[in-house]
């Protein structure tokens, strides 16, 4: 009865320490004197650790603390990472201040190394991750094996004197060391006025572990009144166990939530061959410069970001960009460090290195992204920050109500509320949103996806129109020749014959149609001449004098001035114009000799993908500066309905907001360069990538590759996070729902079922166990 009095007494003072309202600390700015004008604002960012945290109500409470301090315009923590990422003021408060507000609520931080790659930051997190779980692994084992020996010996020798005496000593090794973190945390939690995960585990093992002492001391005080003096030892001892191996479980699964992530830093070769003052040396790769030459052999991994300058190789860029076919490489062409070469061998000129790398920026985009949260998190922040309050509130009035419906079986009472305090874990709703959005944004970036964080993973999901920029996301980008059409009886002897001379008279030329020309004649490999008084008309053509001829390259006005007859070619000309083709008529020496159909063609994956985005249900159209024709033939081609044809750059952004307007949510995909203004516009923005160049800073996601039917994919994985998020969600807080009463004993005056404080335990380790392994399912998720 004196135990679970004592029991009362602790949680109605943790109660009331807690309940009471507490002044938020206010750090001081960096800046002035108070009142003084603040300087403009500079915005910054700082993703500093954070120590000590283990559940929902840790992360909450170093949120919100750093949320109050002037100056800070965002503050995001993340339980699965152990950080923080601060949005704030350089001006008005430094990173030192925002380090001694999470240090005054109570945990640990410390500032980030600046010379620390983002790849040797994530190499650091997982060597740390591994230090954890092996001292988990120990610390489960050491007291599960004390437990089922005390638990063994309790059964065979009940009246064996010495028996208490060993368990004592058995037990405090537990207390003392497995254990010993649940209450060093509780008690730096209670002197900062604040309650989580360790709290109510510190108060229910220990209230029966002091109740044990007492019973093993002094038996004669209890019987003296009646009492029972029962031993709770094997109970300490298995509850501290079953916690361990739930962390240990929840720490593993966590580590495959980074898996992804994980396999993108090991793809970074530890060293690089180097070609210096004409000999070949292996260095580190953290010391190649831009401009060294470096030499990849067959089956190596490209060391760095480069341009290749001799040889050719096939190098499989699946990890980086989700292409799964090898990309040939000749000389001048981009490779990607970390990528792996095939059965070839060139050199490179090293392009950029170190955190401007490729990988590198992928890495810490990945880092800041599985950092954020979504905004469905806020309502498990909102419970989580009153969670612990309200339990002890629980076991207390489960205490009581057992004491006055009971007043012979103490004992009952006292193990129904240490089994509210033991199952009642928040690490569950702290632990389902950010799994989710950590194994979607690695599942994202294996298929050549790059998300910005949890916030545009929600977004995403809730798209309803996809707009697509024309040029170079629908299409190609690129000009190029589709039709050379020759009179039969003109002055032209064959196709051929017309491509080399007006190949000849375009060399001069820088307009992009002229361009597409010439390329189209030297990968037929056809001899270019030099061009005489080469003449240029501004919206025309071009005008020369090649091999004694004079050829004349344009439109139709062109020809008109020029008296050729262009109607021998009116019907060839009308079917290419309605495909959407821009013409070039061809005259030599006054007579019309042909056409030339150039278009800028769309992607080769382009219809399908477009196919997958109405699939979803999504309305699809298409944005472009063409003219209604134009933009109607590329679309008819590509399947999109929906054209916006004849929009100036500037006028995309409208665009894109007219259809806001209509309450539509809107994806803007564009090349993330001129489509700028549109992407930030759009509810989610989605830049065309190319792998070399990660254009991230106005949009939400990035495709590493110029496919539409990444589009598609990172919707349907957007849909399918949310989908397993709010799963979390419902379980979490469901288990919460059905697992206090119960362990309150809701169900022993129907049933006469009571949850014993073990099995207690053993429910609360699997909760966060399941809402991992939930989230984890995303891993091997494909649209």
């Amino acid at each position: 009865m004196i135990a679970a009095g004592a029991l009362a007494a602790i949680a109605a003072v943790l109660w009331w320490f807690f309940a009471r309202p507490s002044a938020a600390r206010t750090v001081a700015p960096s800046g002035g004197p108070s009142g003084a004008p603040r300087a403009p604002a500079s915005h910054a960012m700082i993703i500093m650790p954070v120590t000590g945290m283990t559940c929902a109500a840790c992360q909450a409470r170093v949120q919100g603390a750093l949320r109050e301090v002037p100056g800070v315009e965002d503050a995001t923590v993340n339980l699965m990472l152990n950080n923080a990422t601060v949005r704030y003021d350089a001006g008005a408060v430094s990173p030192a201040a925002l380090v001694e507000t999470v240090e005054a609520a109570g945990y640990g931080a410390s500032l980030p190394d600046p010379a620390q790659t983002a790849l040797a930051a994530q190499e650091a997190q997982e060597r740390e991750t591994a230090r954890e779980t092996a001292a988990l692994r120990w610390k489960a084992g050491v007291s599960g094996a004390i437990g089922a020996v005390a638990m063994a010996l309790g059964m065979a020798a009940m009246r064996w004197p010495a028996l208490p005496w060993l368990e004592l000593a058995a037990t405090s090794v537990v207390v003392g060391w497995a254990g010993r973190d649940f209450y060093v945390r509780a008690w730096r939690a209670f002197t900062h006025r604040a309650a989580d995960m360790n709290t109510l585990i510190a108060v229910g093992t220990g209230a029966a572990f002091l109740y044990s002492v007492a019973a093993t001391v002094a038996p004669g005080f209890f019987t003296s009144r009646g009492v029972a003096p029962d031993l709770y030892y094997e109970a300490v001892d298995i509850i501290i166990a079953l916690v361990l191996v739930g962390k240990l479980l929840e720490s593993r699964a966590k580590g495959e939530t980074t898996r992804a992530l994980r396999a993108l830093v090991r793809l970074q070769p530890r060293t690089a061959r180097v070609l210096r003052d004409a000999a070949e040396l292996d260095v580190p790769v953290a010391d190649v410069r831009t401009g060294d030459l470096v030499i990849v052999r067959p089956g190596e991994r490209v060391p760095v970001d480069g341009r290749v300058i001799a040889g050719a190789s096939a190098v499989d860029e699946s990890m980086v960009t989700g292409e799964s076919m090898p990309v040939e490489k000749t000389a001048g062409m981009s490779v990607i460090g970390g990528t792996l070469n095939g059965t070839g061998s060139f050199r490179l000129e090293a392009t950029t290195v170190g955190e401007r790398s490729v990988l590198a920026r992928i890495v810490q985009l990945m880092r800041e992204a599985q950092g954020s949260k979504a905004p469905i998190q806020a309502l498990a922040d909102r419970v989580s920050a009153v969670f612990v309050p309200v339990v002890i509130s629980i076991a207390i009035a489960t205490f009581a109500v057992w004491t006055l419906a009971l007043p012979g079986a103490p004992l009952r009472a006292f193990a129904a509320a240490v089994a509210v305090l033991i199952i009642a874990c928040p690490c569950a709703m702290g632990l389902a949103v950010p799994t989710a959005v950590m194994v979607a944004t690695g599942r994202g970036a294996q298929m050549g996806v790059l998300i910005k964080g949890g916030e545009a993973l929600q977004r995403a999901s809730e798209i309803t129109t996809v707009v697509l920029d024309k040029t170079g996301t629908v299409t190609e980008g690129k000009p190029v020749v589709t039709d050379v059409i020759v009179l039969a009886d003109g002055p032209a002897r064959d196709r051929d014959a017309l491509l080399a001379l007006v190949a000849s008279v375009e060399r001069g030329s820088e307009h992009p149609l002229a361009d597409a020309v010439v390329r189209y004649a030297r990968a037929r490999s056809l001899a270019l001449a030099d061009a005489d008084a080469f003449e240029a008309r501004a919206g025309l053509g071009a005008v020369a004098t090649v091999r004694g001829a004079h050829v004349i390259a344009g439109n139709a006005a062109l020809m008109r001035e020029a008296g050729a007859d262009i109607a021998p070619l009116a019907r060839e000309a009308e079917r290419a114009s309605a495909e959407g083709k821009t013409l070039l008529y061809v005259a030599i020496d006054g007579r019309a000799a042909g056409v030339i159909a150039v278009a800028d063609t769309i992607r080769e994956h382009s219809r399908e993908g477009v196919a997958r985005l109405r699939a979803l249900g999504l309305d699809v159209a298409m944005l472009t500066g063409d003219t209604e024709r134009t933009a109607q033939a590329i679309a008819r081609e590509a399947g999109i309905a929906h054209v916006i044809a004849g929009v100036l750059p500037e006028g995309k952004a409208a665009s894109v907001r007219a259809e806001q307007d209509r309450g539509r949510v809107v994806a803007m995909v564009g090349d993330g360069i001129n489509d700028a203004p549109a992407l930030a516009q759009a509810d989610v923005g989605i830049a065309i990538g190319s792998g070399t160049d990660v254009a991230v800073e106005a949009s939400d996601l990035t495709l590493m590759r110029g496919d539409l039917r990444g589009v598609a994919q990172a919707i349907a994985l957007a849909r399918e996070t949310m989908r397993i998020t709010k799963q979390n969600l419902f379980w979490a807080f469901v288990y919460n729902v059905i697992g206090i009463p119960v362990a309150a004993g809701v169900l022993y005056p129907f049933l006469g079922v009571q949850l014993s404080p073990v099995l207690a335990s053993a429910a609360m380790a699997m909760s966060s166990v399941s809402v991992v392994s939930n989230s984890l399912r995303l891993r091997t998720w494909a649209a």
